[in-house]
Parts: structure tokens; C-alpha cells; sequence
């Protein structure tokens, strides 16, 4: 099923910065994590922690939740904001948010790191197993890209994308495109749930479709999918997934800056939660989910702050 969520107003200025687009159909929850006065009760901050959450990265989202619920439990106050890849380093960079738990590295957001990195922390990989893909429905006719410009007609001459100036579109347009000669093809730039809304319609329909993805995603548990080969490597290697942080973060909240920095969540685990939020789920208000993902992974989580 397609993910449901709000959207959520920063209400934050980020200078300097392009706006701040909030997409119609991403966000999470309702971010709300308390009155936002009093900071954690372990030493933290007398202010909320603002965790800037990608539109329609589901791996991100899932994580940000998670991270909102068991801070949340230790007695800090949480702000979950939803927003494009570019404002959130922005707004990194300026202060104005505190975290960010979907940053892949070396390649998909290298761009940002190095326009921002002398003004951010990198506080290490949570997932080291993340890759870009163009996948295709398990049935297609062809299994590698450098079949797919031959075949393009059996695809409606389209590659179905997700948000404009992610890190996947622009690897998939500058080079994926050149590189297996599929100028021919429109890629579409539209949104994930976007997306993910096509590839259920042409489930249904038993319909050939080539979209634009990433390992881990619950969308391989959802749909019958296979990732197209890249002989050319120009998807790259396999990715890790860290987390990124203001600089004055780890000052203000030390305790939480360690733990996030020891965060570790294999993709078994992260498919679990994301299936359960955006699969099994129907709706838009994750906190009963994920406090039954907890739950059900108690010891994990404990782990997380010990």
C-alpha cells in the first residue's frame, strides 16, 4: 500500500538558503514531541531537539521516529521536520536544525558534505548496506540496464523518479541516463510516494515499470521487484548511512550526541520497522506502530542509549 503521511511546517528561516518545499504527499506523523520547553532530563539542552527528516526517504523517516520515541523516553522533547535534501544541510550548517539520520555516503550526497562539511559533523554510519537502484518489476524482460534503451518501449519510454535534487535523481540524470544511452526515456521527477503509487498501479495491472530506488527499502518486501545490473558501476558501490549534526550539537546535547554515534541498525531490523510503518500500516500518526516495534524489539532498543 502507498505510504500515508502529513506534511509538517518548519517555521524555520534558513539563510541564505532555497526555500524550504515541503512535498504534498511525504512527511511523518505530526512531529509534535512535547511543549518544547524544558530540554532532557538527563543534562541535555533546555530546548528541543530538531531532527530534519528528507521527504519520502522512508529508511530516514523510519529512523527519525524511532530516534523521536526512545529520546522521548529518556525525557528530552522532540521536534521531527520534514523537508527537501538541500535546506536540511542548509539549515544544518546555519544552526536551525540539530540532526539529520539519512545522509549516504561517499557518493549520493557527497555534493552537500562538501558544500557544508567544515560546518557539520558527521557522526558515523548507522547502516553500511544502503544502494541506489533502478528496479524493475520481477517479470520484466530485461535484467540490466544496458538492455533497457533496446527494450524502452515495453517500460512507456519512462524511468518513474522521486523528488527533484535528491541525490538519486541527479546520479540517475547525469549519469545512469548518458551512460546506457537512454536519452530516449523520460525521467520523471516526481516524489517517493509518488512513485510508489505507480509501482502498485502497475502491480495491479501486471504492468511493466522501471522506477528509481534504494536498498533498504520496504518496497522490496511489498512489491515483486528485481534491481536492474549496472555493469558500468555508475549507481556506485554500496553506500552507508550516517548521521549528520550542527556543529554545536554534541555541546548542547552530549549524551544523546554519543549515542546517536554508536547507533547501529542492521537492515533486517530497519525493514522490520519500515514495513510495519509503511506497509502493514494505514495511516498517517506512526507512534502506536513504532511503540509496538519497541516492544517487539525491546532488547535492541534498550541497547540504544546504554
Amino acid at each position: 500500500m502507498m505510504t500515508k503521511r502529513k506534511n509538517l511546517a518548519s517555521g524555520i528561516a534558513l539563510a541564505g538558503a532555497a526555500a524550504l518545499v515541503l512535498t504534498g504527499c511525504a512527511g511523518g506523523g505530526d512531529g509534535d514531541a512535547g511543549s518544547g520547553d524544558t530540554g532532557g532530563e538527563t543534562g541535555g539542552a533546555d530546548r528541543t531537539i530538531e531532527i530534519a527528516v528528507f521527504n519520502g526517504w522512508d529508511e530516514g523517516i523510519a529512523a527519525s521516529h524511532l530516534w523521536e520515541a526512545v529520546l522521548e523516553e529518556q525525557g528530552y522533547d522532540v521536534e521531527l521536520t520534514y523537508a527537501d535534501v538541500a535546506p536540511v544541510y542548509a539549515g544544518l550548517a546555519n544552526g536551525d536544525f540539530d540532526l539529520v539520520l539519512d545522509t549516504w555516503l561517499p557518493i549520493t550526497h557527497a555534493d552537500y558534505i562538501e558544500e557544508y562539511g567544515d560546518d557539520v559533523v558527521d557522526l558515523g554510519a548507522w547502516n553500511d548496506e544502503a544502494k541506489l537502484t533502478i528496479a524493475v518489476n520481477e517479470d520484466a524482460p530485461i535484467d540490466s540496464l544496458d538492455e533497457l534503451a533496446a527494450n524502452a518501449d515495453l517500460f512507456g519510454n519512462e524511468i518513474v523518479g522521486i523528488e527533484p535534487g535528491s541525490g538519486l535523481m541527479r546520479i540517475t540524470g547525469d549519469e545512469v541516463v548518458p551512460g546506457y544511452g537512454l536519452d530516449g526515456m523520460t525521467l520523471i521527477e516526481a516524489s517517493t510516494p509518488a512513485m510508489l503509487a505507480e509501482l502498485q498501479s502497475a502491480t495491479d495491472a501486471g504492468e511493466n515499470i522501471a522506477v528509481t530506488l534504494w536498498r533498504p527499502h520496504w518496497a522490496y518486501n511489498a512489491f515483486p521487484l528485481k534491481d536492474l545490473e549496472d555493469p558500468q558501476g555508475l549507481l556506485g558501490d554500496a553506500e552507508s548511512i550516517h548521521s549528520v549534526s550542527s556543529t554545536a550539537f554534541g555541546d548542547e546535547f552530549p549524551e544523546v550526541s554519543e549515542w546517536i554515534s554508536n547507533f547501529e541498525m542492521p537492515s533486517d531490523l530497519l525493514y522490520s520497522l519500515e514495513d510495519a510503518m509503511f506497509n502493514q500500516f494505514d495511516g498517517d500518526d506512526y507512534d502506536e506502530v513504532v511503540a509496538q516495534w519497541i516492544a517487539d524489539n525491546q532488547e535492541y532498543v534498550d541497547g540504544l542509549t546504554s
